[in-house]
């Protein structure tokens, strides 16, 4: 099973630059889509609806706010739409796909990088979706969680000019929260799992000083429950391709979803 997630900054556009023809191209499973920024009934156009591929979507009761979708090969047993927390089900930024042996979520978290006023509504809605990955390990099947965090987990996961500026997006009791999902949770970092290279981006923040500088931050990601961790076989991120300021990340399982 090959998933991909994005942060696509408005799948409009993204779509006229290509986004779909690209796709296509991965031969992916499932693709998690985020920052969509559209209504859901503009959606069941057909230039947003690839052949060969169901669609799901939520979407935010501000488009700015993002609102999330998943692209599937295969029609999911069932869709679960938020996970019980009143903001991320205004915003549409929790959309679940179940299928036989996994099921699949696309989310995203609020953005505080450029808005102070932000950061409690992040830790708020961080500490809820913590909670919700504690429920879930006590389930009896297999999870994955894709998409944009708004957050660099570790040094390796975010350009060296970060390390010292206190940001949202790499504050401690931020990092504290992977630390709290990698390790005491025992969750996967289905990316770092199997690729250990170095200067692997998924963002670069407008703010920063450019593409070209690498400064940038790893925040998308794949969180895996830990019965998924041997099926993780090969993970990339696409940055020869830019729809958005965030680039593809890929990971292929060894799963028959």
């Amino acid at each position: 099973m090959r998933v991909v997630t994005i942060s696509v900054n408005g799948l409009k556009r993204a779509a006229a630059e290509g986004f779909f023809e690209w796709m296509l191209e991965q031969d992916a499973d499932v693709v998690c889509v985020q920052d969509h920024r559209m209504r859901v009934y503009e959606l069941d156009e057909p230039e947003f609806r690839p052949e060969g591929y169901e669609a799901y979507f939520l979407d935010a009761a501000e488009l700015s706010d993002g609102g999330v979708g998943i692209y599937t090969r295969q029609i999911p047993k069932a869709i679960m739409m938020g996970f019980a927390y009143a903001p991320a089900d205004m915003n549409g930024a929790f959309l679940q796909a179940d299928f036989e042996a996994v099921s699949v979520a696309s989310l995203m978290v609020p953005c505080a990088l450029t808005d102070e006023s932000k950061q409690q509504e992040k830790d708020d809605f961080m500490e809820a979706f913590g909670n919700h990955l504690k429920k879930t390990l006590r389930k009896r099947r297999q999870f994955l969680f894709c998409g944009n965090l708004q957050t660099a987990h570790l040094v390796t996961d975010a350009s060296s000019r970060y390390h010292k500026l206190e940001v949202s997006g790499f504050l401690p009791h931020e990092r504290g929260w992977f630390d709290e999902v990698f390790d005491e949770m025992e969750y996967i970092d289905a990316f770092r799992r199997v690729n250990k290279e170095k200067n692997q981006y998924t963002w670069w923040p407008e703010a920063a000083e450019g593409w070209r500088k690498q400064a940038g931050w790893r925040t998308d990601y794949q969180i895996a429950t830990s019965g998924l961790k041997g099926s993780i076989k090969r993970a990339w991120i696409d940055t020869e391709t830019r729809f958005s300021d965030h680039a593809p990340l890929i990971v292929d399982y060894d799963i028959e979803y």
